[in-house]
């Protein structure tokens, strides 16, 4: 057993008690969005700083804890935090929490992020499902020794967002008349804001929307052989040729407007989606 896989043990060992007997869903809750889990019921919440060896949160808007509950009428493990490479976490390190959802029996993660609209069709407070991603942060969780009873040395990712997930949302969406755009997300490593030529090389490479987080994520879940379902909270629109700048404060305000029209999204789907066996 390699060291990684043992600390990821402790880690879901020391969470075990409060594990249901049924299949968890994983929900990873971003900038600004951590009011989402208000609605979770019967729920114990777990300090990151309990968890053995598990990281800790020191970028603005992420509480850093663990909720163990029912929401949607199922099981859920909600991530109320996350991390970011910008803070000097490895990609190993960004990759541990769901490693440690998946050992406790996850294999559908809901993953929330705040991002930066590139697409002028978009506005602030719009929310976008991700359909593909593009990783400009020069980082991979994988690189190293592959743990071979985890996922294969090269994870296919032709759709690292499930397809049914993604019409399920959308679909959801349109019953409850939610506006949700679909699109492509670009992963960059941060923490400076993109300049307007940054701005103008994504738009042309075919992204609809840029944030410091998820990628890491996602490759994970895709190697341990997870459903992902992602979906941006779109807090500013970076116009290249009419730049404003954009305030951090701002960007946590936005998020956490969006957030009751999020969590309503995805309390819907939850309560759809079949889980495996």
């Amino acid at each position: 057993m390699t060291e990684m896989k043992a600390k990821v043990e402790e880690a879901a060992e020391s969470l075990r008690p409060y594990i249901r007997d049924e299949q968890p869903v994983g929900l990873v809750l971003g900038t600004g969005l951590g009011t989402l889990v208000e609605a979770m019921e019967h729920y114990v919440a777990v300090p990151y700083g309990d968890i053995p060896h598990h990281p800790v949160c020191t970028a603005p808007g992420h509480q850093g804890r663990m909720l163990l509950g029912e929401w949607a009428g199922r099981f859920v493990i909600a991530l109320d935090g996350r991390f970011h490479l910008y803070e000097g976490y490895t990609p190993k390190t960004i990759s541990f929490p769901i490693r440690v959802l998946r050992t406790l029996g996850t294999k559908m993660v809901v993953i929330s992020n705040a991002a930066g609209g590139l697409n002028p069709d978009f506005k602030a407070g719009d929310l976008m499902v991700i359909a593909d991603h593009i990783n400009l942060t020069g980082q991979n969780p994988l690189v190293g020794a592959n743990q071979d009873d985890w996922g294969v040395r090269f994870p296919d990712m032709t759709e690292p967002y499930s397809k049914n997930l993604l019409e399920l949302a959308e679909k959801t969406a349109l019953s409850e008349a939610i506006k949700l755009h679909k699109g492509v997300y670009a992963g960059v490593l941060g923490p400076s804001l993109e300049t307007a030529a940054e701005t103008r090389f994504l738009k042309m490479a075919g992204a609809d929307a840029v944030g410091m987080s998820t990628i890491m994520e996602v490759i994970t879940a895709v190697h341990a052989g997870m459903d992902v379902l992602a979906i941006s909270a779109i807090t500013n629109v970076n116009l290249p040729d009419c730049y404003r700048p954009a305030e951090i404060e701002d960007i946590i305000r936005t998020a956490a407007l969006s957030g009751p029209t999020l969590s309503r999204l995805l309390e819907k789907v939850i309560k759809q989606c079949p889980l495996t066996g």
